[in-house]
């Protein structure tokens, strides 16, 4: 299959779908980008990258970020699931409601509460953005990936729903670290400006059930599975019924316009637009991978 061809039609096919729906305006530095950006990338399990549109062009990875951490914090054991759950939430991705039902336990790692939880884990273990960066500067094979500083202090003067979330677990004793060191490093986390070749490379592991592209295992094959089959569940928060629906992939999108998707044992796949529909998921973003499972048949169903 010529997957190079095979973007060029899906950036046309989508056309009409860029530009489509709200930037995220929450975050003023997010509010500045230009709603008509298109790229998509697929990276192949045996590091064949291909591309179209703006695919090289580096943006704000929000929530995509999440994937990696909760790969690097289940690398160094399993401890996390006791402080976070890994059901849908049918809420939005900053709601406060569940929390003080479930005794300061997030529902999944993929909602705000849950990757703070996640970031809280791994910072047991030094920063964790410093453990992030060195491992997406390593798979992505991109040294100079870091952390947007226009962006950090954009949603860190805009932090307070994130910042009420960690309070509020940390009132159940479920935070290990004080609060506004976990919320410095989270916003950081989200903060990191990556293309859409970038994400791509760094994700195959999940599409090679847990090995990195220097051939060495991140994670065992069981813990790949899970990350996929929340990602899965969980990973376009309260739409992801509809996006399995109609991409059949693991998930994971972010409101910097992102959406990461895990093809198992073929690819990783990563599209950028940042017009977000009401859900905060990429309006083109999810037409274009809806359109590639169907042109490419390639689905987990």
């Amino acid at each position: 299959m010529d997957l190079a061809a095979l973007l060029d039609r899906i950036a046309d096919d989508v056309a009409p779908e860029v530009g489509r729906g709200a930037v995220a305006d929450y975050i003023p530095a997010l509010a500045r980008v230009a709603p008509g950006r298109f790229g998509m990338a697929v990276a192949e399990v045996d590091g064949a990258v291909h591309g179209a549109g703006d695919w090289e062009h580096p943006f704000s990875v929000q929530s995509m970020s999440k994937v990696f951490t909760l790969a690097l914090t289940l690398s160094r054991g399993d401890d996390v699931w006791a402080r976070v759950g890994r059901e849908p939430s049918g809420d939005p991705f900053n709601s406060l409601v569940q929390l003080e039902h479930e005794d300061g336990i997030p529902r999944n790692p993929f909602i705000n509460a849950g990757a703070l939880v996640v970031t809280d884990e791994l910072a047991r273990h030094g920063d964790a953005v410093d453990a992030l960066l060195a491992f997406l500067r390593q798979e992505s094979g991109r040294a100079g990936i870091a952390v947007d500083p226009e962006v950090a202090a954009s949603e860190a003067g805009h932090a307070d729903r994130n910042r009420a979330l960690a309070y509020f677990m940390a009132s159940y004793g479920n935070m290990r670290h004080p609060v506004p060191s976990v919320l410095d490093q989270y916003v950081r986390q989200c903060s990191i400006a990556m293309s859409c070749a970038d994400v791509a490379r760094s994700a195959l592991f999940l599409a090679r059930h847990g090995v990195r592209n220097d051939g060495s295992r991140l994670l065992e094959l069981s813990a790949a599975k899970r990350i996929n089959a929340v990602m899965l569940t969980c990973g376009t928060y309260d739409a992801a019924g509809e996006f399995a629906y109609r991409v059949g992939l693991p998930g994971k999108s972010g409101v910097g316009g992102g959406v990461l998707a895990i093809v198992p044992g073929r690819c990783a796949v990563c599209v950028w637009s940042p017009g977000l529909d009401a859900r905060g998921n990429s309006v083109a973003g999810v037409a274009a991978l809806d359109r590639f499972t169907t042109l490419t048949g390639w689905s987990i169903f």
